[in-house]
């Protein structure tokens, strides 16, 4: 029987956990919100991975728990900062130096990550929700749809209206009025959608932009920032995989690595 090792990313909005074998391989996870209780969701995500890994009690080697709520996990036996597990989760899938971009629900991050795969530099933004996936959920509200079809909303627009407001309160007065001038919502959706993009690549400049970007964080999965973050850039930014679960496999790995 071979060794297992965990990995806990606990986010502001949901909580991650992956469970790797000694040979590198997601074998469980799990995603939950992450609600008032940071500990709680820790154990449940934890049980909820073990259990698709088929793994029971006392078979898990070594746990890291990263994220913001990383101090609340008492049965980790280390906490990394997440720049370092999402740096290591990203180099294990690429191999090569890159730009990783991570979109969580409360904060955005941007790694230069070099071809040794140490940080070279990064940024952070945990103050403002603009350029979050909390601000798209607000924006999509306004819209009166969901972040899927939003998503689907701008890439269908033929034009994007301008969106001047980086504020959450104050771009979700903009859309209000925009809609009652009878702008189409299309339009809107993809001035949202270049304008949550706009703010990351003004943070990926400062960190310095390398031949490969990889998108993690939720927001991966909207195919309309993607694009939008790839014109900006003048270069492809791809969705790595199982983005969600970037920080908590990187966590598992340096869990996999600790002597």
């Amino acid at each position: 029987m071979g060794s297992y090792f965990a990995g806990i990313d606990i986010g502001s909005m949901t909580t991650k956990v992956a469970i790797i074998s000694d040979e590198k391989k997601i074998v469980g996870s799990a995603i939950l919100p992450t609600g008032f209780s940071a500990s709680k969701s820790a154990q449940e995500a934890i049980n909820q991975a073990k259990e698709k890994a088929s793994i029971k009690n006392g078979l898990i080697s070594r746990m890291v728990a990263t994220g913001y709520g990383r101090n609340l996990v008492s049965v980790a036996d280390e906490k990394v900062t997440e720049i370092t597990c999402h740096a290591r989760g990203a180099f294990e899938r690429i191999g090569s130096a890159l730009t990783l971009i991570d979109i969580g629900g409360q904060d955005s991050k941007t790694i230069a990550i070099t071809s040794s795969g140490k940080v070279d530099k990064f940024i952070m933004n945990e103050r403002c929700a603009a350029g979050t996936g909390r601000f798209l959920e607000v924006m999509a509200r306004a819209l009166e749809t969901d972040l899927e079809n939003m998503s689907s909303m701008a890439l269908n627009a033929s034009s994007r209206s301008q969106i001047n407001s980086l504020c959450t309160v104050f771009a979700e007065t903009e859309v209000i009025g925009l809609i009652a001038r009878g702008t189409d919502r299309d339009e809107i959706a993809s001035g949202l959608c270049w304008s949550v993009a706009e703010r990351i690549v003004g943070m990926a400049k400062k960190v310095g932009i390398n031949d490969l970007v990889y998108v993690s964080g939720g927001v991966a999965y909207n195919n309309a920032v993607v694009s939008a973050l790839s014109k900006q850039l003048g270069k492809d930014a791809r969705m790595i995989d199982e983005p969600q679960l970037n920080g908590a496999y990187g966590a598992a790995l340096i869990a996999l690595q600790i002597e």
